[in-house]
């Protein structure tokens, strides 16, 4: 464990004057200066002040092994991106209808990583906003308007990307489902009609035709297709082999362009591939990129084929204030090369199969645990009540997750029902934090 006052600071301290209050002063303040629709993680929220590759450390030095962050990509505080960020931040930060060197060289190096046509790079601060352009995009190119996705899928927090999320529109608080959007079902074979069979992927990507064709009697014609590479708030759910490739031909033959949601899941972090719809052996029109791209640094991006982007060319200019300033491009530019030097795909690759075996390994001792998934260091659990029903159980997850903390694992849940242990560590994630958190895992299921 990477020793707490290893940044030259004192346990806690932080290198500001802003005043260090207590746990209950920041819980009453929260409630009385903020958006009143915030949440915060654990019965007993942690106040986190420091981290460092895969640790968090709270206010009194205690380290947290975090399992859950797929934001902090190459580590908490990676001193290469700290680095990159404070000396162009201490040179310049301007926008760019200024020439610069740093978001060309990221625009070559981003694409390439991609494959052909996707050549056309957008910048923006977020994977909601790189999703809100797609849909621009995909609607200047076709001249309509409808849009399937995936249930329960999310896609960021705008106006018109909760229109494109079920797991929003048809949660708490939601409108429900707007007349220009089609659903179609996760393609779950866990737990969905079509499960462990060669033909699921086909099967699933059936109903693409279906959804189009639901649209076409409102009178609405498909501009796109959104889709994450893997599924996130679905329950770390991976795509059948043939799923993208049946529904993108179905959207594609009614006019509509395909695009990858790989906001989660980029950058190597399902090991095997750089781009997680690799594996699918597609290549989707437009990809749309966040939370890894700037290791915490908030940034986004959209990739898309220069036919698309021309179709954008409307006399109206898409100027992004922050978009692809100077310091944005050299922590993105600090994190391509961070994971190329430290190999951390491979990484996520050699880990996340050791992690997956470590918990089939469980799920033969431990009958709550229904299905183990996933790819790299993309995965999930999902806790049942019953191993033959699956029925799913919302109370043990969140007992373990609860459990797990006491333990300094931090994890939490995902799902329609809120079973699933999503797993999803930062990729320079270890085989030995590996085996720390099934050890720890393993005795909080032998005691709940």
């Amino acid at each position: 464990m990477t020793d707490p006052t290893a940044s030259g600071l004192p346990v806690g301290a932080t290198s500001s004057n802003v005043p260090q209050r207590s746990n209950a002063d920041i819980l009453r303040l929260r409630k009385q200066l903020l958006n009143p629709t915030l949440s915060v993680s654990y019965n007993e929220p942690l106040k986190i002040v420091r981290g460092e590759g895969v640790w968090l450390y709270d206010q009194h030095g205690q380290a947290y092994l975090d399992m859950v962050n797929n934001v902090c990509h190459v580590g908490h505080c990676h001193p290469r991106v700290v680095a990159a960020g404070q000396a162009q931040m201490a040179q310049l930060n301007t926008n760019t209808r200024y020439l610069h060197d740093n978001i060309i060289e990221y625009a070559l190096r981003l694409t390439a990583t991609l494959p052909e046509p996707l050549s056309v790079v957008f910048l923006t601060n977020s994977g909601t906003e790189a999703n809100d352009l797609a849909l621009r995009l995909a609607r200047a190119h076709t001249k309509v308007s409808g849009v399937v996705v995936v249930d329960h899928a999310y896609h960021g927090h705008s106006p018109s990307m909760v229109e494109l999320s079920p797991y929003k529109f048809n949660g708490k608080g939601g409108a429900g489902q707007s007349s220009h959007v089609g659903v179609v079902a996760m393609p779950d074979i866990y737990r969905g009609p079509f499960r462990e069979t060669s033909a699921a992927g086909r099967q699933y990507g059936q109903a693409l035709p279906a959804a189009i064709e639901s649209l076409h009697q409102r009178g609405i014609a498909p501009a796109a297709f959104y889709c994450e590479s893997l599924l996130g708030c679905g329950g770390q759910i991976v795509l059948p082999e043939g799923y993208l490739r049946e529904a993108y031909t179905a959207v594609r033959a009614a006019g509509g362009v395909c695009l990858a949601d790989e906001v989660q899941v980029g950058f190597g972090r399902v090991g095997e591939h750089f781009w997680a719809f690799e594996s699918q052996g597609v290549v989707p029109d437009i990809v749309t990129i966040g939370k890894p791209i700037g290791n915490g640094h908030p940034m986004g991006a959209v990739v898309t084929t220069p036919e698309i982007a021309a179709s954008f060319v409307s006399g109206m200019e898409y100027f992004n204030t922050f978009g692809g300033n100077p310091v944005s491009c050299a922590i993105a530019l600090a994190v391509l090369d961070v994971i190329a030097d430290e190999q951390l795909q491979e990484n996520a690759r050699r880990v996340g199969a050791f992690l997956m075996e470590g918990l089939r390994e469980l799920q033969q001792r431990h009958d709550c645990i229904g299905d183990v998934r996933g790819r790299g260091l993309f995965v999930g659990a999902e806790l049942v009540r019953d191993p033959e029903a699956r029925t799913p159980d919302q109370k043990r997850a969140k007992a373990v997750v609860e459990a797990m903390k006491a333990r300094h694992v931090l994890l939490s849940t995902e799902g329609p029902d809120d079973n699933v242990l999503k797993i999803k560590p930062p990729i320079v994630f270890s085989q030995a934090n590996a085996e720390e958190f099934l050890d720890k895992l393993d005795q909080v299921l032998r005691g709940s």
